[in-house]
């Protein structure tokens, strides 16, 4: 544990919410987050609680998007099955993994993720996007559920995805029984104490020695955090985005506008 004065902390509180630091969205080494935890402090999961495994109703888009799923080879090079929902709902899909039925889709596999363990992500979640004025925190639109789902699919990436996310909560209960009382976990703490521990993990190359393997497990969190949440209605408002809208009328720049930028 380093001094909150160390010259090699990280950035402060604010840096960790995602709406307001988006630069953050994207891993600091300039690649993905989402292996395995290597050295420095250790994501190990022993003692991780047994799975309360739950039968997923509902396919998020991206996940549903995904290349074909069929065929897929698990970490051990098992193949995968995955089965076609039937009946579909829609005639013009085949209701396949690589033609999936978008109107009422479907997922193949269990959640792994257990309650527990989502009530701790969820905590996560909503220091990385927090509610305001403008919109709700992460876990109100689901973002815990959609990395529940993104973790538990049977691909190789996934899979190092959930030894990744599921050590990761692990260490962070473990350093806020550190840091603040035995007793203690990271979704007890108050919002000052999350955010303490969340500041010494915000980017790896600028974490303290020793948690390098928690800054790549906050990483992975990060980003699909932030995909969960700007992917919904919620979150299309909160970044004003106003793509694939029908527009009775299209006015174009200003003529300021076009002088300022060279066009006129």
């Amino acid at each position: 544990m380093t001094s909150k004065d160390d010259p090699t902390a990280s950035p402060p509180i604010d840096s960790v919410d995602a709406r307001r630091s988006l630069p953050m969205l994207r891993d600091s080494s300039g690649g993905r987050a989402g292996r395995p935890p290597g050295t420095g402090t250790t994501l190990a999961a022993e003692g991780a609680r047994p799975m309360d495994r739950r039968h997923a109703l509902k396919i998020m888009a991206l996940t549903a998007a995904a290349p074909t799923l069929s065929g897929c080879a698990s970490v051990d090079d098992t193949a995968v099955p995955v089965d076609a929902p039937s009946p579909t709902s829609n005639p013009l899909a085949a209701g396949t993994a690589s033609d999936p039925d978008l109107l009422a889709p479907t997922v193949a596999w269990e959640r792994e993720l257990t309650g527990d363990e989502l009530e701790s992500l969820a905590s996560l979640c909503d220091v990385i996007i927090p509610a305001d004025e403008r919109s709700p925190a992460a876990s109100d639109v689901g973002a815990h559920d959609f990395i529940d789902e993104w973790v538990s699919a049977p691909y190789e990436g996934c899979e190092e995805d959930l030894i990744t996310v599921r050590g990761g909560l692990v260490w962070l209960d473990r350093e806020a029984s550190a840091r603040f009382g035995s007793a203690l976990r990271f979704r007890d703490l108050s919002a000052a104490q999350q955010h303490e521990i969340c500041d010494d993990i915000c980017f790896e190359d600028e974490a303290a020695e020793g948690y390098a393997a928690a800054a790549r497990f906050f990483d992975k969190v990060r980003d699909l955090t932030s995909t969960a949440f700007w992917t919904t209605t919620e979150g299309m408002e909160d970044l004003q985005y106003v793509g694939n809208v029908p527009l009775p009328r299209w006015d174009p720049p200003p003529p300021e506008v076009l002088r300022h930028i060279g066009l006129a």
